[in-house]
């Protein structure tokens, strides 16, 4: 998954991105509200962990500025506030959910992982085509109940193509997602990932389609095919 961390203190925002990247999900860092809007408005998101408390104005300003131009990314608030009308306020301007600083790491992670969870229509943590099963917290997966072994970026790319099973990806999408702002990557290290993950799902009831001059399409083979 593709995350944008938009957090001022720099050592929270370092641990939150170092959390988060460990479980081989891709990571930008915006400071202000500026960067946040830059970041937003360059690239789609899979979920965003916003602080209310910017230099240059407020968290909820961003969360608004999102929902304003009908942006539907799931959104974490953080906030030092205690009082019940910010979180409310951050709820009804279409916050997923909000978190109270200080707060533990390994929550904020399983909380990101329900939200993406329920936006995709998932209420548990395994994600499944046919008989490929993919597991989102102990990142494993398997093909009619063997495991197969799969580097964390294979991992991060399946996920991405079992949450959005029969929607065609763009290449520049998936190349954000997977490897977000900071790395030095393009079309033809995701085409390398893509071959990698086709050859070690063999025999699994996924099929990831190659859409020339739109992208990639996974879809499951023992559904019917329909159009999107």
């Amino acid at each position: 998954m593709h995350y944008l961390v938009v957090e001022d203190t720099a050592d929270v925002a370092e641990a939150i991105a170092e959390r988060l990247s460990r479980g081989g999900h891709a990571c930008d860092h915006a400071p202000t509200l500026e960067d946040a809007m830059h970041f937003a408005g360059a690239s789609a998101y899979d979920l965003v962990v916003l602080d209310i408390n910017l230099p240059d104005g407020s968290g909820i300003d961003f969360l608004r500025w999102l929902r304003r131009r009908r942006d539907p990314v799931p959104v974490l608030v953080l906030t030092a506030r205690l009082a019940i009308d910010d979180k409310i306020g951050a709820l009804d301007f279409g916050a997923d959910d909000y978190m109270v600083k200080p707060f533990d790491l390994g929550e904020l992670e399983a909380r990101v992982r329900a939200i993406v969870r329920r936006r995709a229509g998932d209420g548990g943590t395994v994600l499944s085509a046919g008989n490929l099963e993919f597991d989102t917290v102990s990142r494993t997966a398997t093909v009619a109940g063997g495991s197969i072994a799969l580097t964390p970026r294979e991992q991060l790319l399946l996920e991405i193509f079992l949450i959005n099973k029969g929607r065609v990806l763009e290449k520049e999408e998936l190349v954000m997602r997977l490897f977000g702002f900071e790395a030095d990557a393009g079309a033809n290290a995701l085409e390398l990932y893509v071959g990698r993950l086709r050859r070690k799902l063999a025999g699994a009831d996924l099929e990831i389609r190659t859409l020339r001059g739109l992208g990639y399409q996974a879809r499951v083979l023992s559904a019917p095919e329909t159009l999107t």
